[in-house]
């Protein structure tokens, strides 16, 4: 019990210092490895404890299969992140969103703001809230100049990616578990959650607009001028097209093949890299006089090179802190202790499920309950019953509430740079309110219907 103790203080203490690097200056992601290492150094003093198995001379191998375990988990989300970052930082180098930029083109900041909220919500369902995040917070760079200003923004795509992806069973990580378990169903979820998360989305991003007026300043962006040498605007739509489409077929090939979205990325990215060498291959052999490096900074090969490792090494600390956790069983008597306190109340539960999900990565917190919980034949906790639906709601909104509550969150903080402490202070209520608005739209759905 000691030992459960100790490892979850380190969790808190490490978290802790994560919520103040705007104080320390200390790096997240450091500590989030630190938390890491120190965690499952806690845990070898005594592994028999959670893992029965692991005496004698199995205790280094059976430690060791249950980390890589994690591990296998966690590279499955950080190479969809990889993957994502890439495509979408492909996409973006070689012009593909200046027509979309051009389509959402407006000289009002509120205006822009309803329009950026809309397009989260709506492609964070058909993609997933981790890709749109980045599509989205690219498009801002093109469209909001003051940093000020596209941090408000930024925070909103949180908020709406996290809502438009708790409706849909292909939008969230957590949704797409709790479907493959077949404790709610596709037309379920999107019937009854629907409603519920565009309220949270629609009432932060009233109250966002209330600090936003005026007009938009003007960007200059002259990464994507036209040179001599660059890409023809049809060779721009078809990057556009085959990144953004390819991310879209990404839960089609999984459903299709049943094998993880990472794989489907990582074809997404394979031929859309082959696809970028060939027209640059081109390029270079009808403008050779006059190449420069300009197009050789645009090709994947250099991208990779300026991938935010920050984000992905900071993930990695996170997600195996957490699974350590998970493998002590705190999160499962965390959800014991829930139940039995609170006799049952699901409304009440699932909700402060949601918020601990904006503390500790909501996929352990979910995958508990399912463990935990036992399908019913009726009632709260039969198929696309109250209990298994809200906590679609609630483990997927209830992210926002914290930067690092969630994927999106976690990506748009290392692209925008946005402290812990500025969206706690300025954003975490915003998002609070809108997730209780959603909780009780989904009440009344039930009274009445």
């Amino acid at each position: 019990m000691t030992l459960t103790v100790w490892i979850v203080a380190v969790f808190v203490l490490g978290y802790f210092f994560i919520a103040i690097e705007s104080v320390t200056k200390v790096n997240k992601a450091a500590i989030a490895l630190l938390m890491f290492v120190a965690t499952w150094t806690l845990f070898m003093f005594a592994p028999e404890l959670y893992l029965p198995e692991a005496i004698g001379d199995l205790k280094a191998a059976v430690v060791s299969t249950e980390i890589e375990r994690h591990l296998g988990s966690t590279a499955t989300t950080l190479f969809f992140l990889l993957g994502a970052m890439t495509i979408v930082e492909l996409v973006d180098q070689n012009g593909g969103f200046n027509f979309v930029r051009d389509v959402m083109q407006t000289k009002s900041k509120r205006s822009l703001l309803w329009r950026i909220a809309f397009m989260t919500f709506i492609l964070s369902a058909i993609l997933d809230n981790l890709t749109t995040s980045i599509v989205m917070i690219m498009i801002l760079r093109k469209l909001v100049a003051d940093k000020t200003d596209r941090i408000i923004y930024a925070s909103l795509v949180i908020i709406a990616a996290n809502s438009g992806g708790a409706f849909s069973p292909i939008g969230d990580v957590t949704t797409i578990m709790l479907w493959n378990k077949g404790v709610i169903t596709a037309a379920g979820v999107i019937t009854e959650i629907f409603i519920p998360s565009l309220v949270s989305m629609l009432i932060p991003a009233y109250i966002l607009s209330l600090s936003l007026k005026g007009t938009l300043q003007p960007v200059h962006d002259t990464a994507t001028l036209e040179e001599a040498d660059s890409l023809s605007p049809t060779q721009r739509k078809a990057i556009f097209f085959l990144g953004v489409g390819g991310l879209i077929f990404v839960p089609i090939f999984k459903t299709i093949t049943h094998l993880p979205p990472f794989v489907g990325i990582l074809m997404v990215l394979g031929v859309l890299w082959t696809v970028t060498e060939v027209f640059y291959i081109r390029i270079h052999q009808e403008h050779e006089d006059t190449a420069n490096n300009s197009n050789t900074q645009k090709r994947v090969s250099k991208m990779l090179s300026r991938i935010d490792m920050d984000t992905i090494l900071f993930f990695l600390g996170i997600l195996m802190a957490v699974g350590c956790l998970e493998t002590i069983g705190v999160l499962t008597q965390l959800g014991t202790t829930l139940n039995e306190t609170f006799d049952g109340n699901h409304y009440l539960i699932t909700g402060i499920i949601g918020v601990l999900s904006s503390i500790v990565d909501n996929v352990p917190l979910v995958a508990g309950c399912m463990g935990m919980y036992p399908v019913e034949a009726a009632g709260d906790m039969a198929v696309d019953g109250i209990f298994w639906q809200l906590l679609a709601y609630c483990a997927g909104v209830g992210g926002s509430m914290l930067i690092i509550g969630s994927a999106a969150g976690v990506v748009v903080m290392g692209l925008e740079k946005i402290t812990f402490g500025w969206y706690l202070k300025k954003i975490t209520w915003v998002a609070f309110v809108g997730y209780l608005a959603g909780i009780g739209c989904y009440y009344v759905e039930k009274l009445v219907f």
